[in-house]
């Protein structure tokens, strides 16, 4: 994190980027200083509800978060920017979007916790849109015209006013990952699921140490004393109520729960009940730690894409045993209503013999079990991740594929990816294609 003193005093010439959180008010207008250089600019966290006029005098700039401050408004000054790609006003209390505040060349637009109600049809004009998080708005319609962005990847619709799926989303032939609980649109799965979850009070519970943090909650390694004295070592999730870009961490735990059991989701002990907090939490299996991430998250620049470690390869046993494990769990998802939205390599964990276990339910949504247009489009959505995600494993496998292999592979793949939504394989489908190799 930069000061405001070193900004003045003239000491950042020359970066690429800066950071400033300090309790701005107003914006600096020292950072123009920075204009020849200035690609990524982070406000967030400050006091500001205005940005000036003339921001396009920082041509390069491409990135900007002013998440956490006071905007009503998203700056109409931002649509004069040229080179700006990525706008982040999460957390503000934004009610108006005006169409002059986006800019020309639109990539990724996060207004996630906010009071918008509408948005400007002219968002639908941004041809390079590839991510959307609009997330706990006050949305009850989305702009027709988003039917027009076919490079929209990535859609965080939860928490919002919802009453309908528009049947053009479900036709955008890049869309991939989308969340959409917590509206009225949505079809809860049984309830029976949640309330047959058993309660494990807090008293219970040991913490021995944080394991890891998301965007929903803190996991930690525990100890449960079991009612029949056993003592078990645990993983415990602690959710910390926010709103955060998938949705609310509330779903995301009911989602976990009604997913049920499968070899290759990280299975379900209980719900926490008697916190001093009133806090919400899992108590969840606790995995082995030869299991590690997949992958990491995307980056400003890979945008809706993970990042690979550059040395990371896989034998073809390895990939295969991986891809059938989270196709299976997809099936099974989709089995109990349920689409998991945030299916990626960040989201899995593997071992070296490419066990895998498919987690973080922050953007799961539920649908309708029956086999109707709308159920299978949605579900085939979920098939184009796997598809992008078989194509970043082919890509890394370096021993023991034939070429026939290979090409049955590459065929699932483009088949997983076809524009056309409907005419993508279900993960039925999906499974028997893989056990046939």
């Amino acid at each position: 994190m930069h000061t405001l003193a070193q900004l003045r005093a003239g000491e950042l010439s020359g970066i690429t980027r800066l950071d400033l959180s300090c309790g701005l008010a107003e914006f600096p207008r020292e950072i123009f200083a920075l204009a020849d250089t200035l690609e990524v600019l982070n406000l967030s966290g400050n006091a500001l509800n205005t940005l000036p006029d003339d921001l396009h005098r920082l041509p390069r700039l491409r990135v900007l978060f002013c998440s956490d401050n006071r905007f009503t408004e998203l700056p109409a000054c931002l649509g004069r920017c040229t080179a700006l790609t990525m706008v982040g006003f999460k957390a503000n209390r934004i009610v108006d979007v005006p169409a002059a505040a986006l800019p020309p060349q639109l990539r990724w637009l996060i207004l996630t916790d906010n009071r918008i109600e509408t948005l400007p049809s002219e968002l639908g004009e941004r041809p390079a849109l590839q991510k959307l998080m609009l997330a706990g708005n006050r949305l009850r319609s989305l702009p027709e015209s988003l039917r027009h962005c076919h490079q929209l990847e990535l859609l965080r619709i939860a928490a919002n006013q919802l009453d309908e799926l528009p049947q053009w989303l479900l036709t955008l032939p890049s869309l991939t990952w989308l969340a959409y609980a917590g509206n009225p649109l949505e079809t809860e799965a049984d309830a029976a699921a949640l309330d047959g979850t058993p309660l494990i009070d807090w008293s219970a519970l040991r913490l021995e140490r944080q394991l890891g943090e998301g965007a929903s909650g803190v996991i930690y390694r525990a100890l449960w004393q079991r009612d029949d004295g056993r003592a078990q070592a645990v993983a415990l999730k602690l959710y910390k109520g926010e709103m955060t870009s998938d949705g609310s961490p509330l779903h995301e735990m009911n989602a976990c729960i009604t997913a049920g059991l499968h070899p290759n989701l990280i299975s379900v002990e209980g719900r926490i009940s008697g916190h001093p907090d009133q806090q919400q939490g899992l108590v969840m299996q606790l995995i082995d730690p030869s299991f590690r991430n997949l992958a990491g998250l995307p980056s400003l620049a890979s945008c809706s894409r993970d990042v690979y470690a550059e040395d990371c390869r896989f034998k073809a046993d390895v990939a295969l045993r991986l891809a059938k494990g989270v196709a299976s769990a997809a099936e099974h998802l989709h089995r109990q209503g349920i689409t998991h939205g945030d299916l990626y390599g960040h989201n899995i964990l593997l071992n070296d013999r490419g066990d895998c276990l498919l987690g973080d339910f922050g953007a799961a949504s539920f649908h309708a079990t029956g086999d109707d247009a709308s159920t299978r489009a949605l579900q085939r959505l979920e098939v184009r991740a796997f598809g992008v995600l078989l194509g970043e494993l082919l890509a890394r496998m370096n021993s023991g594929l034939s070429t026939e292999r290979r090409s049955q592979l590459e065929a699932l793949e483009r088949r997983c990816c076809q524009p056309d939504v409907l005419e993508r394989p279900g993960f039925s489908e999906v499974v028997e294609t893989l056990e046939s190799l």
